[in-house]
């Protein structure tokens, strides 16, 4: 099966339409103000407007409180919600919309305990742990760690970019993979000619 791609922290309409002509299958959202890929409102409803048919917009949230949940997925046609905090799986759910849980990957994370915990999540996106830093760490986590029975519900991220999506493709075989620093030119600015060289790294993973 072909591994689908996503890329996140998308902030400029022109990044997504690039992203979405080279092949992606899903752009993030970044709606959580201290990142520096957060985007307003007005700007997450400008690049959606830019997008062709059948690309999964997605929501990305941290320890969001609910009515601003409601409010974004109400004005932005936001197909999906990513979950980045410490949310509960009763937190996640209740928004009309399918949903996927971030796992930051710390020493002693129990990956079989977090399945069951969020059985009803689409998957579960894997990525780095660092304190204090919900995500986009631009580092990776040892794969190892994944046992093959959960890869296919896996969203593999952290660190990933051109020079190691391939290996990382072939070892986890992973439902998708999530990557955002790893194909900037600077902090929510997207590069085509990283993008195209990720896409090249995962169709060679999935050969």
């Amino acid at each position: 099966m072909r591994t689908r791609i996503k890329i996140c922290g998308i902030t400029r309409a022109e990044d997504a339409v690039e992203a979405t002509r080279l092949g992606v299958d899903a752009i993030g959202l970044v709606f959580y103000p201290p990142s520096p890929r957060a985007v307003t409102l007005r700007e997450a409803q400008a690049i959606v407007k830019s997008l062709p048919p059948f690309v999964t917009v997605v929501g990305l949230f941290v320890n969001e409180a609910r009515p601003r949940i409601e409010a974004v997925a109400k004005e932005t046609p936001l197909d999906l919600l990513q979950f980045h905090g410490d949310e509960s799986a009763a937190e996640c759910s209740g928004y009309g919309r399918p949903w996927i849980k971030a796992i930051r990957m710390r020493e002693g994370c129990d990956l079989a305990a977090a399945e069951r915990e969020f059985a009803d999540a689409s998957g579960l996106l894997l990525d780095t742990y660092q304190a204090g830093i919900p995500g986009g760490t631009g580092l990776r986590f040892d794969w190892s760690r994944i046992p093959e029975t959960l890869a296919s519900r896996v969203i593999l991220a952290g660190g990933l970019d051109a020079e190691n999506v391939e290996q990382a493709v072939r070892q986890v075989r992973p439902y998708a993979v999530d990557v955002s620093g790893g194909v900037e030119l600077s902090k929510g600015i997207k590069d085509a000619a990283r993008i195209q060289a990720f896409i090249a790294g995962v169709k060679r993973g999935d050969n």
